[in-house]
């Protein structure tokens, strides 16, 4: 035990040695730059001493660390290696679905569908058009519409939704269920967001029968969480809607699916994963993965960054990205996806709405990549939507390569210009389809 305690001795004093060295030339690194920053410039010699220095300093610290086993002292147990990590250029992956998406009607509809088709197998599509899809009968007319506007070898499956008002039956649930092409219905509060002034107004006074009704039928509500109230600060909203609707909302109706539609906030996550899994889930959009509030002011007024809910602070992107890339089932795809033309974007009183379709799948791979989630990107785009609704998983692939490409700088139409989100920007991964 003597003899070898004795053997790491000198090791120990060697890399103490070490250390005052280290220790000594960094304050004669300090000393000499600052006195070379009174000068104009410095002198070759005293570069190349500076050089010799920093060289010197950069392979002594890698010898006298604890890890590197320095003499015949062994790295320390707590030393773990580190590898470094794999750059992958390419990932195949189970085609995503987007389950939150805006497709307008009329010429903007034709514009924009061609965008998600080429991307998504399905979507849910938003029922709050002018004026608002509020039958069964009128979600069929309106997917009528959406499968005429899409190319013709397009596979493209439209999911509709119905929006929810003061005034909804709860027959109109049976028939949406029987109908095979509504999945879904829609819970604007009313003036939350565009077009929602037909939306709820008590939800709990006037609602309760065909919440009832939904919970029969395995029919989700999907929830814009904000509230409405003028004195409530508009940053706090989904925060307050959480605590005073979606929260009793949960505990009188336990068995109801609920999906709190695109997630904005630390506190959606937290009341999302506290809740039972397959009874409550997030959609999340690239905007409030890759953007914070900043993103609406820089270099003046970003209109073409503004949404329905607002970009929040980065402690909240920061927790959405860490709930995304867990591995966690519970949140998925929804892109939100909000078109509008520039000229409306634009203006004194813009519309709120970021178009992200032709770049949203690219934009989450780059999220997931620089996370090093890529291995739980397939889940999140793929995976998780289709379980929550008890729907098949898609058969087609795609694969993601890294590609660099630039975002067009606007999409023109005969109406306008519609800016898509990032544009100008030049993305990394690019989607390729089989």
């Amino acid at each position: 035990m003597v003899d070898a305690t004795r053997n790491k001795i000198p090791s120990l004093l060697n890399r103490d040695r070490i250390t005052n060295g280290i220790n000594h030339d960094f304050c004669h690194l300090t000393v000499s730059l600052n006195r070379s920053s009174a000068d104009s410039h410095f002198s070759a010699n005293s570069i190349a001493a500076h050089g010799g220095i920093l060289k010197r300093l950069v392979m002594i610290k890698a010898l006298a660390s604890p890890c590197s086993g320095f003499g015949s002292q062994k790295p320390d147990k707590s030393c773990k290696k580190v590898k470094p990590r794999a750059v992958r250029m390419e990932l195949t992956i189970t085609q995503p679905d987007d389950w939150h998406l805006h497709l307008r009607d009329g010429d903007l509809l034709h514009a924009v569908v061609p965008h998600s088709a080429s991307n998504f197998r399905r979507a849910i599509v938003m029922p709050n058009l002018k004026p608002p899809v509020i039958s069964t009968a009128a979600a069929i007319t309106y997917r009528e519409s959406i499968m005429k506007a899409l190319p013709n070898d397009s596979s493209f499956d439209p999911l509709m939704t119905l929006y929810l008002t003061d005034k909804t039956h709860p027959d109109e649930i049976k028939l949406a269920r029987e109908s095979g092409v509504v999945y879904a219905v829609k819970l604007y509060p009313a003036g939350a967001t565009t077009n929602s002034q037909d939306g709820v107004t008590d939800l709990f006074g006037k609602c309760v029968p065909v919440l009832e009704e939904m919970v029969k039928q395995n029919m989700p509500l999907l929830v814009h969480g904000e509230v409405t109230d003028p004195n409530i600060d508009v940053f706090d909203r989904e925060k307050i809607f959480i605590e005073t609707v979606l929260q009793p909302l949960i505990q009188r109706l336990p068995q109801l699916k609920v999906v709190m539609e695109h997630i904005t906030t630390m506190d959606a996550v937290n009341f999302v994963e506290s809740c039972k899994e397959g009874f409550v889930g997030a959609t999340v959009t690239p905007q409030h993965l890759l953007l914070n509030r900043n993103a609406l002011f820089q270099g003046g007024l970003q209109p073409h960054n503004y949404c329905l809910p607002v970009l929040k602070r980065e402690i909240h992107r920061e927790a959405i990205v860490k709930a995304v890339t867990s591995g966690s089932k519970k949140f998925f795809l929804g892109t939100d996806s909000a078109p509008h033309e520039r000229r409306r974007k634009e203006t004194s009183c813009g519309c709120a709405g970021i178009y992200s379709a032709p770049v949203a799948l690219s934009l989450y791979a780059k999220v997931f990549d620089e996370a090093g989630a890529l291995d739980k990107l397939e889940a999140f785009t793929s995976f998780n939507g289709p379980d929550f609704y008890g729907l098949p998983r898609n058969s087609s692939k795609i694969t993601f390569k890294k590609a660099p490409w630039k975002v067009p700088e606007a999409f023109s139409f005969s109406f306008g210009d519609i800016i898509p989100m990032f544009a100008g920007e030049t993305l990394q991964w690019k989607p390729f389809f089989e």
